[in-house]
C-alpha cells in the first residue's frame, strides 16, 4: 500500500489518502508524538500491529488486506501470535481491543475493517486519525506514515462545518449481502464514516449543492454516488481483482500476480465465453499476446491448432501441454465445456514452463475449472442460441459462361464444340451448387450449475448440453457434459479434492478439406457444371459428370453430403482424487492420482449412389487411449527473519498411457439401409487391422521462490525426466530454469515517481524439451505382411521402412525472455511488454535413405531452429464514473523464426499438395523461415497463351533449379483490440481480430482458376480475363482455355492472408435485481452478439483464418486446399444468476 506524510501547515490540515493494494517505504520527515490512545503505547513490550500482520502474511501464507490509515500506529503485544493455532484465532487476539475485525474475501485473502477505538476519534473516518464524526479537528499527533508526492490533499477548515442533512443507506457485496467496513466520504471532504456489520451508514452532510459521496474498499472497486435530493442511497460494490493481490495458478502452485518473474497470460471466464465456442482453445484467440490460434477447419468440433512463441519442431507436436486442474492432458481440452472453466493460465517462458521438463518447450495452458465456495448455495444459467451463414460465395461461372468457355477449350483442343447456341441460350443462371450445399444452421449451448457449500465442504456441480449444425450440409456436432468438483476439510491438516469431467460427443463429419477435381463437398460443389440440377427427373441425385471433359473423380456434392456418412462417438472420462496433509505448519504433502480416458467409435459409409464405391463400402473404427497420472509433491514455506521470504517444491509423478485400436471393413451390400450397423451384410470382408502402444514417463522436480521485500524475487526450478520412447543412452533429460524479478517501483528512488503506480523488471532463462517421438521408433518392430502362395493366403512379419535410430536425443529448447510490467496512474494504464528468444536443438526430423540400405527413412537428431519476438499488451481504463465506463485491451505479437542448421544443409519438404499439382510447396531451408513456399517465378504469357516462368539461373530451360522462395506464411505480426463501453446497464462490447502478413497458398486456384484443365467450372474472372486466340493479350491474368495447358507451383497461387475481423460484438443488457428489490435475482444479463460480422482482407477465398493441412506436426501451414469455411453467426442470449 503506498504510505503517506502528514504535516501540519499553518493554514488547514494536510491529509493523505492512500492507494489499497501497494505498498512503499515510509520516508521520516519529522520527530513523531505519541498519540495517546488505548491501543497505543511506545514501552518495549509491544510493536506494530502492521509488522504483526505481516508476520501472519508469512506465516501462513496468505494474503492480509487493510488500509494504511486504519491500523496505522496501533501496537499490539510483542508475543501476541501464537502459533499452535489457526490464523482467524490469531487474528481475533491481534485484534482484540483495536475495534477491528477480519473478513475473508476473494481468493482466500483476509480483510481487516471495522471502527478502531480511539479516545479522541469516536468513529472511524476513513481510517483517518484525528478527525471526529462531526468533522471537528482533533489532534493529529505523531504518526509514522509517509505520502507519496502527488496525493495529498488540503482540507480547509470550511470543509469542516457543522452538518444539517441526514444520509443513509446499506451497502452490498456480490452477494448482496451487507458489506462492513466500507468507507463512505464527501467528496472534497474529510467528512465520513464506515458502514456497520450490517453494511448500513449515516452521515450528516452541508444541504445544498452538488454533494457526492464516495463509496470505497480494499478489495472493491470505488463507486461515486450524487445525492441530489435523496435521503437514502443503497448500492453494491463490484470485487476489483487486481487489488486483491489477485493469485495465478502456475505449474504445481499458486504465485499472487506481483510476485511472477516469468511471463504469462490470464484469460478469465468472461473472456472465454465472450462469445459462441465449441472449445475453450477457440475461446484462447486473441486473448493474450504470444499465442497464435490456427483454424484448420470451420467444420464443427475440428480441433484448432495453437502456436505459443511459434513452433519448436519438425518431427514432434507443437502444441502446447494443457493442464486442467493438475492433470497434465495428453491432447487438447476438447471435451471440457468453455463455461465450466474459471481461468486460463498461459505459461510462456522457459522459467515457468521447466517445472514440466519435456513436456513444456511449447508452452503450458494451466486451466481452473470453476469450484465451490462457501455461503450461499447459488445457481447459474448460461444460455444462448444462434444462427450461423456462409460469410461469403465464391463468383463462379453461372451456365451460359460454363457452356460458352467449354466450346472455347473444344476450339482450342481441335475438337467439336460441345453445346449448341440453342442450348446454352436455355441453360440461364444454371444451378449454383454453393447455394445447394450451404445452409443456415443453428447453434445453442445451455449450461446449468449448482454451488455453494461451507467452511468444510466446497462443490460445484454442472450441466452442459452444445449443439452445432454446420453450414454445409451433413456435418453437425453434439456434446453433453457433466462435471462435478469437491472440496473436504477433515480437521486442520487434511483436505481432499475430487473432480470428475464425464463428456459424450457425437459428430458427424464430412471428410471435406484437401480435396480434388469434385471427390470433396466443397470441391464438388466449386467443379460441378451448373448446367446440371441436383436431382434428376425422378428425384435421384443427378449425375454431374455427363460431358466428355467432366472430371472423372466428380461427384455430387449434395450426394457427399447427405448420403456419405462419417459418424464418430466419443465417451470421455477426466477424473482425479487428491489429499493434502500438513503435518507441521508451512509444511505441506500432497498426493494425487487421475485418470484420463477416451473411447471413440467410428462408423463410415458409402453409399452405391456414390461412383468410387459402387456396392457400398463401410469401415468401423474403435480406439481407447487411458492416460494416468500420479503426481507428489512437498511444498515448505521456512519461518525467516522479516522482509525475506522463502517457498520450497519438490516433487516426484509418474505417468503412463496405454492405447489400442481396431479397424474392419466391408463391400458389396446388396441393402444399405443399416449402412456400418450390420457390417456383415457385406459380401466382401476386409482384413481387420488393430494396434496398440503404452509410454511411461518417471520424473523428479523441485523449485525454489525468494523474496526479499518483496522487491527482490528469485525463482528457479529443475526436472528430471526419463522417458520409455528414448534408448537406453538417452532415456533421462535435465532441464533446469532460472528467473529474477525486481519490482522498481517499491525502491526508495521510486517514490517521486508520481504518475507511475507499479513498475518491474523481469529477466529468466531455462531448458525445455520435446520427445517429438511415437513409442518403439528407437527399437527394431516387426508389422505383418500377406502374401499368397499356392492360392493360399499367409501372414508373415517383416521390418517396416524406417531404419530405427537407438542414440536418438531429446529436442532441446533454451529461452531467454526479458519483460517489462509498468503501469501508470493508479493503474489505469498498464503495459506488459516482453522479448524473448528460444533456440531449439537437436531437431529431429526423417531423412530419406538410399535405397542399398533396404530401408526409404530414419529419424536424426538433424538441425537447431530458433524463434524470437516481442509481445505487447496494453490495458487502460479509460473512463470509470458511475453512470459511464470504458476498458480497452490491446495484443501486439510478432515472432521471427529462423532455421539455423539442418544435417548436411539439406532442405526438408512439407506434404504434397493434390492434382494437378502433385508436389510440396512448403520447404524448411537454412536461414529461411519454416514452411516458406517453394515455387516458380511467372513472367506473364506467350505467343500460344502458355505461361511463362522465370529462369533464374539463365540455363535456358525452366528446371528444379530456378524455383525460389516465393512466400511466406508466417505472419509480420498479429494484434487484436477488445473494447467494453458500459452506460448504466447497458454494456457494448467488441473484439477485433487481425493478423498481418502471413501469405496463404490458394490450391483451389489450381481447380477454379485452371483455364477448365480437368473442365472444372471456373471462376468468374478466368471467363472474364482470359487469353484468346482471336485476341491475344500476354497480359491476361489466365492462360488459354484448353485440357493441354499447364500450371506449376508458383507466386500465381500465393496471395497476401493479411485480414481485420470484426470477432465478436454483444450489447447486454443488466437488469437492476438490486434497484427492483429481486432478492431472489442475483444477476440478470440479455445480451444479442454476431460474429464474424465484418472481414477486411485481400484474400480471394471464402476465410483468411484457413489452414487445411495443419495439425500438431504439421509444417505445411498456410495451405487452403478446399476448406470448410468460418461462418457468420448471430446470438441471442442470457446469463442468470440466483
Amino acid at each position: 500500500m503506498l504510505s503517506c506524510f502528514t504535516g501540519l501547515p499553518t493554514m488547514g490540515l494536510v491529509v493523505c489518502l492512500t492507494l489499497s493494494g501497494q505498498s512503499a517505504t515510509a520516508l521520516p520527515f519529522s520527530a513523531p508524538q505519541p498519540i495517546h490512545s488505548p491501543a497505543r503505547a511506545t514501552e518495549n513490550t509491544t510493536r506494530l500491529l502492521t509488522d504483526a500482520l505481516k508476520d501472519l502474511k508469512q506465516l501462513f501464507g496468505v494474503d492480509i488486506l487493510y488500509g494504511d490509515q486504519l491500523v496505522r500506529g496501533l501496537v499490539v503485544p510483542t508475543n501476541i501470535i501464537d502459533q499452535k493455532v489457526d490464523l482467524e484465532e490469531n487474528l481475533k487476539m491481534v485484534l482484540k481491543n483495536t475495534g477491528l475485525r477480519y473478513r475473508k474475501v476473494k481468493n482466500g485473502a483476509y480483510l481487516i475493517t471495522g471502527h478502531r477505538v480511539d479516545k479522541s476519534l469516536s468513529t472511524s473516518i476513513i481510517g483517518l486519525p484525528g478527525v471526529s464524526a462531526t468533522g471537528s479537528l482533533t489532534s493529529l499527533e505523531a504518526t509514522d506514515v509517509n505520502s507519496k508526492p502527488g496525493l495529498i490533499n488540503v482540507v480547509s477548515e470550511r470543509n469542516l462545518q457543522a452538518t444539517d442533512q441526514a444520509i443513509g443507506g446499506q451497502v452490498i457485496d456480490e452477494n448482496k449481502a451487507g458489506l462492513p467496513g466500507v468507507n463512505v466520504l464527501l467528496k472534497g471532504t474529510t467528512r465520513g464514516t464506515t458502514t456497520d456489520v450490517d453494511g448500513k451508514f449515516k452521515l450528516n452532510i452541508p444541504e445544498g449543492g452538488n454533494a457526492t459521496l464516495v463509496f470505497s474498499l480494499v478489495g472493491y472497486m470505488s463507486q461515486e454516488i450524487a445525492i441530489g435530493t435523496k435521503s437514502t442511497i443503497d448500492i453494491q460494490l463490484i470485487p476489483d481483482n487486481k487489488t486483491l493481490s489477485e493469485v495465478v495458478v502456475v505449474g504445481y502452485g499458486t504465485v499472487k500476480k506481483s510476485d511472477i518473474t516469468g511471463s504469462l497470460g490470464s484469460v478469465s471466464a468472461k473472456e472465454l465465453t465472450a462469445y459462441p465456442t465449441i472449445n475453450a482453445v477457440q475461446g484462447l484467440q486473441g486473448r493474450t499476446p504470444g499465442v497464435q490460434v490456427l483454424q484448420n477447419s470451420g467444420e464443427p468440433g475440428t480441433t484448432l491448432s495453437v502456436r505459443i512463441r511459434g513452433g519448436n519442431s519438425l518431427q514432434g507436436s507443437n502444441e502446447p501441454l494443457y493442464v486442467v486442474d493438475g492433470f497434465a492432458l495428453s491432447g487438447a481440452p476438447n471435451a471440457i465445456s468453455p463455461n465450466d472453466i474459471e481461468s486460463m493460465e498461459v505459461l510462456k517462458d522457459a522459467s515457468a514452463t521447466a517445472i514440466y521438463g519435456s513436456r513444456g518447450a511449447n508452452g503450458v495452458i494451466i486451466i481452473t475449472t470453476k469450484r465451490g465456495k462457501a455461503g450461499k448455495t447459488q445457481i447459474s444459467l448460461d444460455s444462448y442460441y444462434a444462427v450461423q451463414q456462409v460469410n461469403k460465395k465464391i463468383n463462379l461461372m453461372n451456365a451460359q459462361e460454363f457452356a460458352t468457355l467449354a466450346n472455347e477449350r473444344a476450339t482450342n483442343d481441335g475438337f467439336p464444340a460441345y453445346f449448341t447456341p440453342e442450348q446454352i441460350n436455355s441453360f440461364g443462371q444454371g444451378t449454383d451448387w454453393q447455394d445447394v450445399i450451404f445452409r443456415k444452421a443453428p447453434m445453442q449451448n445451455h449450461t446449468l450449475s449448482v454451488t455453494g457449500g461451507n467452511e468444510n465442504t466446497q462443490y460445484a456441480v454442472s450441466g452442459n448440453y452444445f449443439g452445432q449444425q454446420g453450414i454445409l450440409r451433413g456435418s453437425n456436432y453434439q456434446r453433453e457434459n457433466f462435471r462435478v468438483n469437491l472440496n473436504q476439510k477433515l480437521g486442520d491438516k487434511v483436505r481432499l479434492f475430487y473432480n470428475a469431467v464425464l463428456t459424450n460427443t457425437d459428430r458427424s463429419q464430412l471428410l471435406n478439406d484437401n480435396g480434388q477435381k469434385g471427390n470433396t463437398v466443397i470441391s464438388a460443389a466449386l467443379g460441378s457444371p451448373p448446367t446440371i440440377a441436383p436431382y434428376d427427373n425422378v428425384g435421384n441425385y443427378s449425375y454431374v459428370k455427363p460431358y466428355a471433359f467432366s472430371p472423372n473423380s466428380l461427384e455430387n456434392p449434395l450426394a457427399l453430403a447427405e448420403a456419405r456418412h462419417q459418424k464418430n462417438n466419443e465417451v470421455y472420462i477426466l477424473t482425479s482424487a487428491a489429499v493434502s496433509y500438513e503435518p507441521i505448519k508451512n509444511l505441506t504433502l500432497r498426493s494425487s492420482i487421475g485418470i484420463e480416458n477416451s473411447s471413440i467409435r467410428g462408423d463410415f459409409y458409402s453409399p452405391a449412389v456414390i461412383s468410387t464405391t459402387p456396392a457400398g463400402s463401410a469401415t468401423i473404427t474403435y480406439g481407447s487411449r487411458a492416460n494416468i497420472l500420479n503426481e507428489n509433491t512437498a511444498t515448505y514455506i521456512p519461518k525467516l527473519p522479516a522482509n525475506h521470504e522463502l517457498t520450497l517444491l519438490g516433487g516426484i509423478t509418474y505417468q503412463q498411457e496405454k492405447s489400442r485400436s481396431f479397424a474392419t471393413s466391408s463391400t458389396g451390400f446388396n441393402y444399405e439401409g443399416l449402412e456400418s450397423e450390420s457390417i456383415g451384410v457385406g459380401s466382401n470382408p476386409g482384413i481387420p487391422i488393430s494396434t496398440s502402444y503404452k509410454w511411461a514417463l518417471f520424473s523428479y522436480l523441485a523449485r525454489a521462490n525468494y523474496s526479499y521485500k518483496s522487491r527482490y524475487l528469485l525463482t528457479g526450478s529443475i526436472r528430471a525426466d526419463g522417458s520409455s520412447r528414448f534408448g537406453v543412452n538417452n532415456k533421462w533429460g535435465y532441464f533446469p530454469s532460472a528467473a529474477f524479478g525486481w519490482r522498481i517501483i517499491d525502491e526508495p528512488f521510486a517514490q517521486n515517481l508520481r504518475t507511475i503506480s507499479d513498475l518491474k523488471l523481469r529477466l529468466s532463462y531455462g531448458i525445455t524439451g520435446n520427445t517429438a517421438l511415437l513409442p518403439y521408433q528407437t527399437l527394431f518392430t516387426l508389422s505383418p505382411v500377406n502374401t499368397v502362395y499356392n492360392d493360399q493366403l499367409y501372414v508373415g512379419q517383416l521390418t517396416g521402412s524406417l531404419l530405427v535410430n537407438p542414440d536418438l536425443k531429446w529436442e532441446s529448447t533454451g529461452q531467454f525472455n526479458a519483460g517489462l510490467d509498468i503501469a501508470i496512474l493508479r493503474n489505469r494504464f498498464s503495459l506488459t511488454l516482453d522479448y524473448y528468444q528460444k533456440n531449439t536443438r537437436d531437431l529431429l526430423a526423417t531423412v530419406p535413405l538410399q535405397q542399398s540400405t533396404g530401408y526409404t527413412s530414419t529419424i536424426q537428431n538433424i538441425g537447431q531452429i530458433r524463434n524470437s519476438g516481442i509481445e505487447l499488451g496494453l490495458n487502460a481504463n479509460l473512463i470509470n464514473t458511475k453512470a459511464i465506463k470504458w476498458d480497452l485491451n490491446v495484443n501486439f505479437t510478432r515472432n521471427r523464426n529462423e532455421v539455423v542448421q539442418l544435417a548436411g544443409g539439406s532442405d526438408v519438404f512439407g506434404t504434397l499438395l493434390q492434382q494437378p499439382l502433385s508436389v510440396a510447396v512448403n520447404l524448411i531451408r537454412v536461414g529461411q523461415p519454416v514452411g516458406v513456399f517453394y515455387g516458380y517465378l511467372e513472367k506473364g504469357l506467350d505467343e500460344k497463351g502458355a505461361i511463362k516462368y522465370q529462369d533464374l539461373n539463365g540455363d535456358g530451360a525452366i528446371t528444379l533449379a530456378d524455383k525460389t522462395i516465393i512466400g511466406n506464411p508466417n505472419p509480420n505480426f498479429l494484434y487484436n483490440f477488445n473494447t467494453n463501453i458500459s452506460v448504466r446497464d447497458f454494456t457494448l462490447t467488441m473484439f477485433w481480430l487481425g493478423k498481418q502478413g502471413g501469405d496463404i497458398f490458394n490450391a483451389n486456384l489450381t481447380s477454379q482458376a485452371s483455364s477448365m484443365y480437368f473442365g472444372e467450372n471456373q471462376i468468374k474472372e478466368v471467363f472474364d480475363n482470359h487469353w484468346k486466340a482471336a485476341s491475344p493479350d500476354p497480359n491476361a491474368n489466365y492462360p488459354k482455355i484448353s485440357a493441354s495447358t499447364s500450371f506449376k507451383e508458383s507466386n500465381r497461387f500465393v496471395e497476401d492472408g493479411s485480414f481485420l475481423r470484426l470477432k465478436n460484438i454483444q450489447l447486454a443488457y443488466n437488469l437492476p435485481t438490486t434497484k427492483w428489490s429481486l432478492k431472489w435475482l442475483r444477476s440478470a444479463q440479455l445480451y444479442v452478439s454476431g460474429q464474424n460480422l465484418l472481414t477486411f482482407t485481400k484474400y480471394s477465398w471464402y476465410d483468411p483464418e484457413v489452414n487445411t493441412l495443419g495439425g500438431a506436426s504439421s509444417i505445411s501451414v498456410g495451405i487452403d486446399q478446399t476448406g470448410y469455411p468460418s461462418a457468420r453467426a448471430y446470438t441471442i442470449g442470457a446469463r442468470i444468476g440466483l
